[in-house]
């Protein structure tokens, strides 16, 4: 007879530590929460202090029939878990429906799932945190009181199934302010001017830099033909040469938001994707021999803290593999990020002996990817930095300097192994720059004007969404992804060449809502809400009192809401097509899978079909349909002819509209090396698109 039944939440979790265990103790998974509030009712007493009611979660009803009949056959009951708030309060949900008393330690928790860390745990069980439930408890009430509040005046007053949240509200508005911002936008002129110059027989690039020393901007035409005219017959001359050694550090491991954004920009993958793959992860992969580990520590953290046993082994691999100069001289001391709870380490591997090349057999293409990003990254910051040796080089011609500037690795450092990415800098090629001697006059080969204008801020990726929530303290590790998830299903926003566009329902919803709930969408007030929660984890804060110091004030709001929000009619975008089953004018619908045409006559004509997006390039195999952009069933854009079925030509290379100027082919857009290229499909012509 078993000792013990141990509940986790999935069944690939309970499959690893079983393994773990032993036959002592039966391990069972619960699927997840087994109680929550009603969908069908607020199930919040106001009256009471807030006071929930929770129900079984529809379809438990058999987990817990059996998590139940497995209580009975043995002495103890161990809650696993995750580290969390929301796994403590799964445990004390589950110890309220099973029986199991608060005063038993009960509670289970490990960082990482491996052999070690899981026996190492149940030796030393807790208490329920009930700081953490009540944590947990206070943010899903006060989601529930937002959500059921205004929901259903925007029900009324503008469209059927809408609703509104606290901290995905948030998100809508930032990116509703950013399309604002890009529409008032107002491009300034202004100019570089590039001299391409010879010493000996290597050439280089100097651009304009100012005159006597300070710098200058070209703003027009004007100030370039001048510029023009003053260096016009003079010679350059090197005035100064400046080198200097230059110290670059690595990137501290993966939190959640970071790991997020490094797998968008990298792995091309959504925060969603990244979390479910990430799980997979920690949950464990089996390897060979029935082996099951989990490899990496748990994926919802803010902290950026490192054990020391993690740190002196991967010491060890680092002098072994790359040698002693690779190792920092100074420990490097992680800076505590505001706000962070520091309650788990950061995502790092579970051994740094499993190496991603070892991994390869044992897991998918995706959980390697993100395995290696995250083996990678982890390895990288315990490395030495990087040195780079930096020149420069002012160049005088008249009273104008020209500046050349490059940097070149000297010491690799962290850089052997990863280097993090970028969402606003273009990767830069490597420049030249010969040995320069001041007062050495160079040889002028070509001067290139360019004319520029100012760009408006980019639209938000997820990437950048996330690092700009995490920075204004809004939500916390687990909600980034269910957030951007959420607010897109609802139709809110949508996603565009991998940017967020606000829908027009969006922006009229969030409009409603900053007119009479503007405590929901103010930044600062959000933030300082997070901060009230986790005061609350901590023990220095009642959660009582926090609900109702925000619901007084709001529920006045909503009564005037309900009286003074005028009604909305929410017109269909009108296409310009014709259904061909009816006749009617089709109209633009948002659904679950993104914008569809429909026919305007429904009910009685219920035709839709896909949005088709032209691209205007011939097909290359039939020769008479055009290429048009589709999506695939996961969302991902590919190219066809428009003749499908009767044309097969497919690709997930979006065409270009130029032909191939050296064999008049089709060319089509590839990212090579991180870089965008036009290539031709036939021969062998590339080029860098601008």
């Amino acid at each position: 007879m078993a000792d013990a039944l141990v509940i986790v939440e999935s069944p690939a979790k309970a499959k690893t530590i079983g393994k773990y265990l032993g036959k002592k103790y039966i391990v069972k998974a619960s699927m997840g929460h087994v109680r929550d509030l009603p969908k069908s009712q607020l199930g919040v007493n106001v009256e009471q202090n807030f006071e929930p009611k929770y129900i079984t979660v529809r379809g438990k009803g058999e987990v817990m029939k059996e998590l139940r009949s497995a209580k009975k056959k043995v002495k103890h009951v161990y809650l696993a878990a995750d580290p969390d708030r929301e796994g403590e309060a799964i445990a004390w949900h589950l110890a309220h429906s099973l029986g199991v008393s608060l005063d038993d330690k009960c509670r289970v928790v490990f960082n990482e799932i491996t052999k070690q860390a899981v026996k190492d745990a149940f030796k030393q069980p807790r208490h329920i945190d009930m700081d953490l439930v009540h944590a947990q408890q206070a943010r899903r009430i006060l989601d529930r009181l937002v959500g059921y509040g205004i929901s259903p005046i925007l029900w009324k007053k503008v469209k059927k199934g809408l609703s509104a949240g606290r901290v995905q509200s948030i998100a809508v508005k930032m990116i509703r302010d950013r399309e604002q911002e890009i529409r008032s936008f107002v491009p300034e002129e202004y100019w570089t001017v590039t001299a391409e110059l010879k010493s000996g027989k290597d050439s280089f690039d100097a651009k304009f830099y100012g005159y006597e020393g300070k710098k200058k901007e070209l703003k027009s035409e004007d100030d370039v033909a001048e510029l023009l005219s003053h260096i016009k017959g003079k010679r350059f001359t090197v005035e100064q040469v400046k080198k200097s050694e230059k110290k670059r550090h690595p990137a501290l491991p993966f939190i959640t938001s970071t790991l997020q954004q490094e797998a968008a920009r990298k792995l091309n993958f959504r925060a969603q994707k990244t979390m479910a793959v990430a799980q997979q992860l920690y949950e464990g992969v089996e390897l060979k021999k029935g082996d099951t580990v989990g490899l990496i520590t748990y994926m919802r953290t803010d902290s950026t803290r490192i054990s020391d046993t993690a740190q002196v082994d991967t010491k060890n691999y680092i002098a072994e593999v790359y040698g002693d100069a690779y190792i920092p001289t100074e420990t490097r001391k992680q800076k505590k990020k505001a706000g962070a709870q520091d309650a788990h380490e950061a995502i790092r591997p579970t051994s740094v002996l499993r190496t991603p090349n070892e991994m390869k057999a044992f897991l998918s293409r995706d959980q390697l990817r993100l395995y290696k990003l995250i083996w990678e990254r982890f390895v990288a910051s315990q490395m030495a930095s990087a040195i780079l040796d930096s020149m420069s080089a002012d160049i005088q011609i008249g009273n104008a300097v020209f500046r050349a500037t490059v940097s070149k690795i000297k010491f690799h450092g962290f850089m052997k192994v990863y280097v993090e990415g970028n969402d606003d800098k273009k990767q830069e090629k490597d420049k030249f720059l010969p040995g320069l001697i001041e007062g050495q006059q160079l040889k002028r080969e070509k001067i290139e004007p360019k004319q520029h204008f100012t760009q408006p801020p980019p639209r938000y990726t997820e990437a950048r969404l996330v690092k700009e929530l995490e920075e204004r303290g809004i939500g916390r590790p687990s909600t980034y992804a269910p957030t951007l998830n959420t607010i897109q299903k609802r139709g809110y926003i949508q996603l565009e060449d991998k940017r967020f566009i606000p829908s027009e329902l969006g922006e009229i919803v969030i409009e409603l809502i900053e007119a009479f709930f503007p405590e929901i969408l103010d930044i600062d007030f959000t933030a300082h809400m997070e901060e009230d929660l986790d005061r609350i984890e901590e023990g220095t804060a009642d959660w009582i009192k926090l609900l109702d110091q925000f619901y007084e004030p709001f529920s006045q709001r909503l009564t005037v809401a309900e009286k003074e929000m005028d009604e909305i009619e929410i017109k269909d975008e009108e296409s310009d097509e014709n259904c061909e089953q009816c006749g009617s004018i089709m109209v633009y619908k948002f659904g679950r899978y993104g914008k569809f045409l429909a026919c305007s006559a429904f009910p009685e004509c219920r035709n839709t079909k896909a949005i088709v997006k032209s691209t205007g390039v011939t097909c290359p195999d039939c020769k008479q349909g055009e290429i048009v952009e589709r999506k695939s069933k996961k969302k991902r854009t590919f190219y066809g002819c428009e003749r499908y079925p009767e044309c097969e030509y497919v690709s997930w290379d979006k065409p270009n509209p130029r032909p191939c100027p050296k064999c008049q082919s089709l060319m089509v857009e590839k990212k090579i090396k991180k870089e965008t290229m036009i290539t031709c499909t036939q021969c062998d012509y590339q080029e860098e698109k601008n």
